[in-house]
């Protein structure tokens, strides 16, 4: 390929026909892709269409098996993911990639450490800096609490901090960032997007949210089974056009319109006054009563540390500590532990699918005795 490319007008980054290849499969099959500086670039497709592979190449955590990288007409290949952030790249994962035995500050500043005449670290300007991105993130977590404490909605807003504290800044991926947080958070973190734009500063969003595409995007490129299917501006199309270009087709499941008189429905599951105490004093849940029953769905809202992974915690037996009455099928039941509960019939996609919800170290044939 050409060392230089006429760069459409606007686009800060180009991709060139970029593919990767896998032992066993093709992830990424000639790409082209465009960031425009200052906008919001938003990368949608289903699982597997090669979002990530995309970003993890511009990013230089993967290297592309053909194709071409431009940044100002000129040709680049990042090796590392150093090499892309000294052109001003940076990323924050889907899947988290901070230190959980180190405390928050030490996490924001890990490779980036202001120092103090020139040998030793300036852990005083570290706190003070991160107790100011915390605050504009709406989220002021002690800089000195440990990681591996924390919520995983709170390590997100860690991993966020991480890359708003890059100087060099010009474009920055972003993989899913509003996985594990609330509504409000959302808006939260759309404010700061729309102030780094602001400043000239590039974003390419991952989501499988269409309403937030909608809400905060300005460009749409949209992947299928690793190819480019389709790019728009956003605002020119609707939610209807890209189910049909992400799936191949048009159809979008409608509401539920049935009629169900619910009180007439069986319960199958009561709690009672909930109670979980808190460390120190106070409590995590208190007097909570609920019931849910055949065929519903029960929707539990909250903002972080509402309490409502702590629910979910105590029904799973994983919260010995907990108080009130869990009744199944009308009769209450004695919570002993995890397998037990799996064995009455309950299951848990936990908050944190790496560290719970997976033994990573098993393959599947492995773990499934365990969960039966």
């Amino acid at each position: 390929m050409a060392d230089r490319f006429e760069m459409p007008a606007g686009v800060c980054l180009h991709a060139e026909k970029v593919s990767k290849i896998y032992p066993g499969t093709k992830a990424l099959d000639e790409v082209s892709f465009d960031v425009y500086k200052g906008k919001v670039n938003v990368l949608i497709g289903e699982n597997g269409a090669g979002k990530s592979t995309l970003m993890k190449i511009i990013a230089g955590i993967e290297q592309e098996s053909a194709g071409t990288l431009y940044m100002g007409g000129e040709k680049v290949s990042f090796k590392n993911v150093t090499e892309a952030r000294v052109h001003g790249i940076g990323i924050i994962h889907q899947e988290l990639s901070l230190f959980p035995n180190l405390n928050v500050y030490q996490n924001i500043f890990m490779s980036r450490e202001q120092t103090r005449y020139k040998f030793g670290l300036d852990n005083k300007k570290h706190i003070e800096l991160t107790k100011k991105i915390m605050d504009k993130l709406e989220h002021p977590i002690s800089p000195q609490m440990i990681v591996g404490d924390l919520r995983v909605g709170q390590q997100q807003m860690i991993e966020i901090a991480r890359n708003l504290v890059q100087d060099d800044l010009k474009i920055l991926i972003m993989d899913e960032p509003t996985s594990s947080l609330s509504a409000q958070e959302v808006q939260v973190l759309f404010k700061i997007m729309r102030e780094l734009t602001a400043e000239g500063i590039s974003i390419v969003y991952i989501s499988h949210r269409l309403e937030e595409i909608m809400q905060i995007g300005d460009y749409v490129t949209i992947l299928r089974d690793g190819k480019f299917v389709a790019a728009s501006a956003v605002k020119t199309i609707d939610v209807s056009w890209i189910v049909k270009q992400m799936v191949g087709k048009g159809k979008v499941y409608p509401q539920r319109q049935e009629c169900v008189d619910w009180e007439k429905r069986e319960k199958v599951l009561e709690v009672e006054a909930l109670t979980l105490p808190k460390k120190g004093g106070g409590y995590l849940l208190h007097g909570l009563d609920f019931s849910l029953r055949k065929g519903e769905i029960l929707g539990i809202y909250g903002l972080m540390g509402s309490g409502r992974t702590e629910i979910f915690e105590c029904i799973m037996g994983l919260r010995p500590e907990h108080t009130g009455k869990i009744k199944l099928h009308g009769k209450q039941i004695k919570i002993k532990n995890v397998s037990d509960q799996i064995r009455q019939g309950f299951a848990l996609v936990p908050e944190d699918r790496q560290r719970d919800g997976l033994v990573q170290t098993m393959n599947i044939a492995k773990i499934y005795p365990y969960l039966v």
